[in-house]
């Protein structure tokens, strides 16, 4: 199984080593865990891709610690992106700005822009001063998978790997991944949804227009299903609930405070605010994988703003055929 390791400054140096050999390493972040490389090695990125077992036409994310390390591997900074990331980073916003040469073209899905983020959690910021550069990871999850929330999850993912260091940041703060927003073109655009909101967005920028892709596009995480598990999952209004659940089989429930159904289901309690629910989703979604059961039933949550719109991309996601 690939080794868990404490955060501590002498793992951050082992794991910046072996960064710098042109190995992977796990990572936590505020977001989700990342699978990191150097973005400045194609080989050691080629690597990330082979692991997950992504497309490599589906590009990661370049984290970096500041705007002069976001400066070495993209272009086109503006007063609009610098006050966007004076407002937001260290945080979970990745903005899409044209790619610098010197980047390998693999770093960015063969793409001449390039998604840049400045992660706030302690541990991914000391291994980012630690290597000196930048580091281009994706979740740190097999393809497709629900994303890692905990080191425990990443090591199950990759048990078959008994290479990876993994660096435990304990349990994900945020939950979700990083809104993707792109700002390569005159207009800014949101291409995922994520922990920086829209109305967050509209605040900084006015009026923001939202295009997510569901095909292989320049963003990361645009694929349609994404974030699913490996049990078939549905969607059910609350008042359907207790009707769906009353057929035949043995279902994992993520559902509410006061949900009435039958007790042979597996219930899992997800929380009512939007910031506890998106903490939970992964976990939850993992938990409900391991069940034993036969499928996964989702509640779906009464809200639309805010956090919940982004929590809604996910849950569909996970529950596309």
């Amino acid at each position: 199984m690939a080794a868990i390791l404490p955060y501590s400054d002498v793992n951050i140096d082992l794991a910046a080593a072996e960064l710098r050999k042109g190995s992977v390493v796990a990572f936590a972040t505020e977001t989700v865990y990342g699978l990191g490389a150097d973005t400045f090695n194609p080989e050691a990125i080629a690597k990330i891709y082979e692991l997950k077992r992504r497309p490599t036409g589906n590009p990661l994310i370049a984290h970096v610690v500041d705007l002069a390390s976001a400066k070495r591997v993209s272009t086109g900074w503006t007063r609009r992106s610098m006050n966007l990331i004076s407002a937001c980073w260290p945080g979970p916003l990745t903005i899409i700005l044209p790619r610098r040469p010197e980047v390998p073209a693999i770093a960015a899905g063969g793409y001449d822009t390039i998604a840049v983020r400045s992660p706030r959690h302690l541990l991914a910021r000391s291994l980012l001063y630690a290597c000196g550069g930048a580091i281009s990871a994706p979740s740190a999850n097999r393809s497709g998978g629900v994303s890692p929330t905990t080191a425990k999850h990443v090591a199950r993912d990759y048990a078959d790997q008994t290479d990876l260091m993994i660096l435990d940041g304990g349990p994900c703060t945020l939950g979700i991944e990083s809104t993707v927003i792109d700002l390569s073109e005159s207009k800014p655009v949101v291409r995922r949804l994520g922990a920086v909101t829209i109305e967050r967005l509209s605040e900084l920028l006015g009026p923001i227009e939202v295009d997510m892709p569901v095909e292989q596009s320049s963003s990361p995480g645009s694929s349609m299903r994404h974030y699913a598990p490996t049990l078939p999952a549905t969607i059910v209004n609350h008042e359907s609930l207790a009707q769906d659940l009353a057929v035949a089989g043995r279902a994992a429930v993520l559902c509410f405070e006061g949900s009435i159904f039958p007790e042979q289901h597996f219930r899992l309690k997800m929380p009512q605010d939007s910031e506890g629910y998106a903490a939970a989703i992964y976990d939850s979604l993992r938990r409900a994988d391991e069940s034993g059961c036969d499928r996964i039933v989702i509640e779906r949550p009464p809200h639309q703003h805010g956090l919940w719109s982004a929590i809604h991309d996910r849950l569909r996601r996970a529950t596309t055929a």
